[in-house]
């Protein structure tokens, strides 16, 4: 990684991954390891887990995109991740609106400041 930024990595439902891809973002690692996992009906949750941990771990990603409605069943996983890198923000799904109530990063946030703050 000498020289290069970092990555970012996608877990989403197709429509989501496929147009991040597009967009340029897909790459595999020394190991052709992917960073990103387009998640299906059949994708088990212990899988989905199992890859945002592996993404958590892995130096060259940057930010970690990840479907606001996977983040939800992974929840423990998402909470449980406090380094600054790499950062993990919530997106919306094709099939689900984003939610900011939901949002691991925005509750964290709204403890930073006081509604004063914000004036």
């Amino acid at each position: 990684m000498s020289g290069r930024g970092k990555l970012i990595a996608v877990l989403g439902d197709e429509d989501t991954v496929t147009g991040f891809l597009l967009g340029g973002v897909g790459e595999l690692d020394k190991h052709r390891k992917p960073n990103f996992l387009v998640v299906e009906k059949e994708t088990s949750l212990a899988e989905i887990e199992e890859t945002f941990r592996s993404f958590l771990n892995r130096e060259d990603i940057g930010i970690i995109l990840i479907s606001q409605c996977l983040a939800e069943l992974i929840r423990h996983a998402v909470e449980a991740h406090a380094r600054p890198l790499p950062a993990v923000l919530e997106i919306p799904s094709k099939e689900r609106p984003y939610d900011p109530s939901k949002d691991s990063v925005l509750r964290r946030a709204r403890g930073l400041f006081t509604p004063d703050d914000l004036r």
